[in-house]
């Protein structure tokens, strides 16, 4: 996002804007409303991030982005909008007071207002709004995405940088002239990020129990390399598992995207006194099996998932971490925070009125998986020792 120059102060934010969640019906001690629980959590740790666009988007190109949040890889049927889902009613209800309108504008005014404060003021708004302290962001997104330290710019806070394996083979394949200096400049590659990044990240359903064969390595890493065309991404089986143990050896988390994460639990087995922390971030709807694996395994961590009611009564609480996963529209990160806070606070409130726990033992959870896990997981205590 580029900044225009010669404009006005920022907006300021409605009142509506301030609320982190709406009270639910007055029938709770006001200690324990949703709304004072929001309140109470501390500033979410975005484990999953892609970063936001560059410039200006018009209704088409902000539909197609929504589109894409709401997990459909087409346009609406004609008569139809993706304002219409959940995604796109949660943008509705979260989104415009940040941006000094009113809740539930109808969407053509608020892209108006979108354009008329310019992509990097609404973008500053709409993160620094969020309720989100520090980010995760996964590195080896396209250009057009914001990078690093555009978004901890634009969000005034600390974005911590996750590399992505796959990209990361992309570019080693780049300036590699044969299979074997490509597997000797990926081992570099990974040992050079591993003394700046916080964690790496791969896209794989299955990897065997054991580190694939080196001759069948070079096999896939021949066949990749013979017949890849601009930007495609290693995809053979043995190449992946390659990246992936090889992350493992560098000790740093490694987070592993996957559909249904069951086909990992061998991996997950083997990985069992390796010193790497594992971080599973399942498709819908597998969040809940991605939860128990991490129950089963002392060095595996899930994502929260978009019903933390559901994780929570699957694993230790501090096992489970918070993300919005966005990618493209500043927005999904504040409607992925305010989600959650949702969730997490409505939760809180009923375990409270219902005697499961006590107040301040609610509150420690809820911050342990908003924020305390994604700080002892990724350590990221000590990267602010070392760069402060």
């Amino acid at each position: 996002m580029d900044e225009a120059t010669g404009t006005s102060a920022d907006p300021a934010p409605s009142d509506a804007a301030r609320e982190s969640v709406l009270d639910t019906a007055a029938v709770l001690d006001p200690a324990d409303r949703p709304s004072a629980w929001a309140r109470a959590l501390p500033p979410l740790i975005d484990q999953h991030s892609h970063g936001a666009l560059h410039g200006e988007l018009g209704l088409g190109s902000f539909e197609a982005h929504l589109a894409a949040a709401a997990g459909s890889g087409t346009a609406a049927p004609a008569g139809t909008t993706f304002f219409d889902s959940w995604t796109g009613l949660a943008v509705r209800r979260w989104c415009p007071p940040l941006l000094g309108l009113e809740a539930h504008c109808a969407p053509v005014r608020y892209l108006a207002r979108r354009r008329e404060l310019g992509a990097y003021r609404a973008g500053r708004l709409l993160l620094r709004g969020a309720g989100i302290g520090a980010f995760l962001l996964e590195s080896g997104s396209p250009g057009e995405l914001t990078s690093a330290d555009e978004l901890a710019a634009a969000a005034d806070g600390p974005v911590h940088e996750v590399i992505r394996l796959e990209p990361l083979a992309e570019e080693v394949a780049d300036t590699s002239g044969s299979v074997d200096s490509f597997i000797g400049n990926t081992a570099e590659a990974l040992y050079a990020a591993a003394q700046h990044v916080t964690a790496f990240a791969v896209g794989i359903n299955f990897c065997d129990e054991t580190p694939p064969d080196p001759r069948e390595v070079r096999r896939a890493a021949d066949r990749w390399l013979g017949g890849r065309t601009p930007r495609a991404r290693p995809a053979d089986p043995a190449l992946l598992q390659h990246l992936l143990w090889s992350a493992v050896a560098t000790g740093l988390p490694v987070q592993l995207h996957c559909a249904d994460p069951q086909p990992l639990a061998g991996f997950l087995r083997a990985t069992a006194g390796a010193g790497t922390d594992l971080v599973l971030l399942p498709c819908r709807p597998h969040h809940r099996r991605a939860a128990q694996l991490a129950a089963a395994f002392a060095h595996v961590y899930a994502d929260a998932g978009p019903r933390p009611g559901e994780t929570l009564g699957e694993a230790p609480f501090g096992k489970l971490l918070f993300s919005t996963g966005a990618r493209a529209l500043p927005e999904l990160y504040v409607t992925g925070a305010r989600l959650f806070v949702r969730s997490m606070a409505r939760l809180a409130a009923e375990w409270v009125a219902d005697g499961f726990c006590t107040r301040p033992e609610a509150r420690r959870i809820a911050a342990l998986v908003a924020a305390g896990t994604a700080r002892r997981v990724y350590r990221l205590d000590a990267a602010a020792s070392a760069t402060g």
